[in-house]
């Protein structure tokens, strides 16, 4: 098999369907009474905001749609200070460089990276399936044992995964999981002997897979749990005449090292920035 080959109107494509994902998780977050939630276009991207701590606080997408001015950024700058919450932007390293630059010189710093793999899925993708691991979809009626799975598996990071910068609460966590999984979202469950071992999700658009979080409670890991889920979701996606199917990893990451095992490939790499300033 031939090594994947990502250019500028794949990244886009990747990047202009997770953007619209945090769109759409966040205008759910805008309806909740006292929301001070927002959604702001950004250079082919989107700047979202839920509500304090949230993992759905980012600029997403940003550069797809041209090199962003200073006023633009400037405007996304005010609506985070407004709401007291720092910035964060996660760039393709496909864009315009001048971008990176522009930010930089605004006081933005490096912080981390994570990386972007994909598969294309034209072609049979068999289903691995690990002895004791049953998986099955997950339903409305056992949303709430989804989530809390969920809050359990992300809460508690792999202790062989690298560090990571980010801590959320329990309680905005399972809120933004809540947003991200709803709606146009396929979701599964993990069982181990009977168990709810782990779960994951899947969203597809326009013939993209986006795997979009999987997460293992830590007592059942290296059982297979995250094997089993990826290749549920790749059969799914393949069945539903996606054509490709992306997931984003930590680097060095459990679960980078799993996609790659099931087939997935570094795409592209986006650095995550971000500004500690509050007050514009």
């Amino acid at each position: 098999m031939s090594a994947l080959f990502c250019d500028f109107p794949l990244a886009e494509r990747i990047e202009r369907a997770e953007a619209r994902r945090m769109a759409e998780a966040t205008e759910k977050a805008r309806k909740r009474p006292g929301s001070a939630a927002f959604v702001l276009p950004v250079a082919g991207g989107v700047a979202t905001f839920a509500e304090a701590g949230s993992p759905l606080n980012k600029v997403a997408g940003l550069g797809f749609g041209g090199v962003p001015d200073a006023e633009t950024l400037a405007g996304v700058e005010k609506a985070f200070a407004a709401v007291g919450s720092p910035v964060q932007v996660e760039l393709a390293h496909l864009v315009d460089p001048g971008i990176g630059a522009a930010l930089t010189a605004r006081g933005y710093r490096l912080e981390s990276f994570e990386n972007v793999l994909g598969r294309d899925l034209r072609g049979a993708a068999d289903r691995v399936l690990p002895e004791g691991v049953e998986i099955r979809p997950s339903g409305d009626d056992d949303f709430a044992a989804w989530l809390d799975v969920a809050a359990d598996g992300f809460g508690h990071p792999d202790d062989q995964d690298p560090p990571s910068d980010h801590q959320f609460s329990r309680e905005v966590l399972t809120r933004a999981m809540r947003d991200l999984s709803e709606g146009n979202v396929r979701r599964y469950v993990a069982l181990c002997d009977g168990v709810v071992a782990g779960v994951a999700s899947m969203c597809v658009v326009d013939g993209l897979a986006q795997f979009t979080g999987a997460a293992t409670r830590p007592g059942y890991r290296r059982r297979g749990v995250q094997t089993a889920l990826l290749s549920a979701r790749l059969a799914d996606a393949a069945g539903a005449g996606c054509d490709f199917a992306v997931v984003t990893t930590q680097p060095a990451s459990r679960s980078q090292h799993n996609a790659q095992r099931q087939g997935f490939e570094l795409l592209y790499t986006r650095a995550v920035l971000g500004t500690i300033f509050t007050n514009l």
